[in-house]
């Protein structure tokens, strides 16, 4: 499963799993208990896949942050917790991320990043490479430009 199924809530604790979408919202199941939930259409909802970090030069998908921790971790979960304090948090992001944007990038989004992070790692949800595209839909599309 990738990133384009895993969701944060606004108001509710950790990371959920895209269940199925009903006429008013969605079904949701939290990775932390497994308690599934019902969202409204209101709801500030976040795919993970859509969200990115600000560095100095662009912004950089999730996807490729969750990477480079997961490089530099060997795999396995951070060395530090969400729980730690700003100066900790920071300077492991720092070692992470080296040009993130430290007037955009606040210490609740590193402690988020590093929460969400050891939750995909828990939840054996660690495969941050690039999801692959249709090669068949490609081909079609390079068809079509072609003939036009």
């Amino acid at each position: 499963m990738g990133l384009e199924k895993i969701l944060s809530v606004a108001g509710k604790p950790g990371l959920y799993k895209l269940i199925t979408q009903t006429r008013s919202g969605f079904v949701a199941e939290s990775l932390l208990d497994g308690k599934r939930i019902s969202v409204g259409l209101r709801s500030n909802v976040s795919v993970l896949s859509e969200i990115a970090i600000y560095t100095l030069e662009a912004e950089l998908p999730l996807r490729e942050v969750f990477l480079k921790i997961q490089e530099k971790e060997n795999g396995g979960k951070t060395s530090v917790g969400h729980k730690e304090d700003k100066i900790k948090l920071e300077e492991y992001f720092f070692e992470v991320l080296p040009n993130y944007d430290e007037d955009r990038v606040y210490a609740s989004d590193i402690k988020k990043i590093v929460q969400w992070y050891n939750i995909l790692v828990d939840k054996d949800i660690a495969d941050f490479s690039e999801p692959e595209k249709d090669s068949e839909s490609e081909k079609e599309s390079d068809k079509e430009s072609a003939t036009e």
